[in-house]
């Protein structure tokens, strides 16, 4: 095969695989239906069960207390409630607990710090070590950055009065949506996953996955599916998908929303994102066979295996970058048509996927403009990093669960910061390759490639100097 042919076929695979993906939010988006939550059983407000409440934290000093106050305000009988403040800190954020935790349990509240003398498992170890010494028959679990109200045991408890409620989800919010336009961007993403993909997948009655946070799991499910292991990055999500084919059943709220902290800069994104990415791969690699042949409808089956390849997007969308200027050559096998039809297909799909969710929760118009398109830019943008997390996820072994910084209440000098991932700024090659792309359009005025040129050279050009500045700022407030 020459070159030519190779260039044809891969760019007619990429872009053919993206449009599957696309079609496949359009089937989301025809089944979506913002109605009302899911009814409270008839008998569930008598239901009074023994909540555990925990709270895995790890040098967090800039948001526990707040995270500890949160949970003590919790509406719940007293006699049948307990916190446990997981802290496996290695900082000065130990001494903040246990602050926090002696004057709340001198209240009177059931209140302890559980520590172990080594980090094995990362959140999933602690989890599983806090459920071996919990009271709960439910446990409700919180990470560090969410700041749930007082109500949010009442909302989703009475839900487990069906005995065949394993977990109970709620939707995430966003407290700090408005700092930036990445702020923006990070939280429309979201909301395409917590209002389209999470309410169509439970309405559905398919497989879909507790988040890690803001959600109620029953006891007796987490021991049907394994309990907590930690073989993937991602916890939640295999734990999700065992106890689903241990044959329990999910409730998901979404006009219950838990407040929480997007990361406020760009690094601090990529490692959130770069966690998920690789451990969804890896819960793929773990489970992908064990669903194929279980006994739940071809459906079920389907969602699940695109609900957990999802990722692969990112390298389709990095290697159509790479070919998208070359392929401006292709007319004599591709018309022009073909290219914008493709696009088109690709590109409207994503565009009024996340136009939806952002008027579903009350996002005025011009708002649902700059969001949109912000959250496509971050998506393109973040296909190098991205594309690192799948090829990771691939490979043996698991990997360091590495915490996403909170900035919290305290400022920017005193917060944490993350090591920057692969090489800083790189996007920004692939943003003078599109910018060639654009010249050479022009030069063979195929305007209807503009549009989709410019696209991609404004994502990865944002995206790579969000990265280069932070990077530089990093370097300046690293101590001598």
């Amino acid at each position: 095969m020459d070159s030519y042919s190779l260039l044809v076929g891969l760019y007619a695979t990429t872009l053919g695989l993206l449009a599957v993906y696309g079609l496949h939010r359009v089937g989301m988006l025809a089944r979506f239906r913002w109605g009302k939550d899911v009814p409270r059983p008839a008998n569930g407000d008598a239901l009074v069960p023994f909540v555990t409440v925990q709270l895995p934290i790890f040098n967090e000093r800039t948001v526990a207390s707040r995270l500890i106050r949160a949970a003590a305000a919790l509406e719940w009988p007293r006699e049948r409630f307990e916190i446990q403040v997981l802290d496996d800190s290695t900082d000065d954020t130990r001494e903040l607990v246990d602050r926090e935790v002696a004057e709340l349990a001198r209240t009177g509240l059931d209140i302890r710090v559980v520590r172990r003398d080594n980090r094995k498992g990362f959140k999933a170890g602690a989890l599983d070590h806090g459920q071996r010494l919990a009271k709960g028959e439910l446990f409700c679990i919180f990470d560090a950055d969410f700041m749930p109200g007082p109500d949010f045991l009442v909302q989703t408890v009475p839900h487990f009065a069906n005995p065949a409620i394993g977990m109970v989800q709620a939707r995430w919010g966003h407290a700090n949506r408005e700092d930036s336009l990445l702020t923006r961007a990070q939280s429309a993403l979201l909301d395409g996953h917590f209002v389209i993909e999470h309410k169509v997948r439970h309405d559905s009655g398919v497989f879909f996955n507790f988040n890690g946070t803001a959600g109620v799991w029953r006891r007796k499910a987490i021991e049907d599916a394994g309990g907590w292991e930690h073989d993937t990055l991602t916890e939640d999500l295999d734990l999700s998908y065992r106890a689903q084919l241990a044959g329990w059943k999910f409730v998901y709220l979404p006009r219950i929303v838990a407040p929480a902290e997007i990361p406020p800069d760009i690094s601090a994104f990529k490692s959130q994102q770069h966690r998920w990415a690789k451990g969804s791969v890896q819960v793929f690699k773990k489970l992908g066979w064990r669903i194929l042949v279980s006994d739940q409808p071809l459906r079920v089956k389907m969602e699940a295996f695109s609900h957990l390849t999802g990722n692969v997007g990112y390298p389709c969308v990095l290697l159509l970058a790479f070919l998208l200027p070359l392929s401006l050559g292709l007319s004599d096998v591709f018309p022009h048509w073909v290219h914008l039809a493709l696009f088109t297909t690709c590109t409207l799909s994503v565009l009024v996927f996340y136009e939806t969710s952002q008027r579903a929760v009350g996002r005025a118009l011009h708002q649902r403009i700059v969001d949109t398109f912000a959250a496509i830019a971050l998506g393109i943008g973040m296909c190098v990093s991205q594309t690192r997390a799948v090829i990771e996820g691939l490979l043996p072994g698991t990997g360091v669960f590495v915490r996403t910084p909170k900035k919290g209440d305290a400022p920017r000098a005193k917060g944490y910061r993350v090591s920057v991932l692969g090489w800083p700024g790189v996007e920004l090659v692939l943003a003078a390759w599109f910018g060639y792309g654009i010249w050479l359009a022009i030069q063979k005025e195929f305007w209807g490639s503009l549009p989709f040129l410019v696209l991609f050279f404004a994502s990865f050009a944002w995206v790579g100097s969000l990265s280069l500045i932070d990077h530089l700022q990093s370097l300046r407030s690293r101590p001598a």
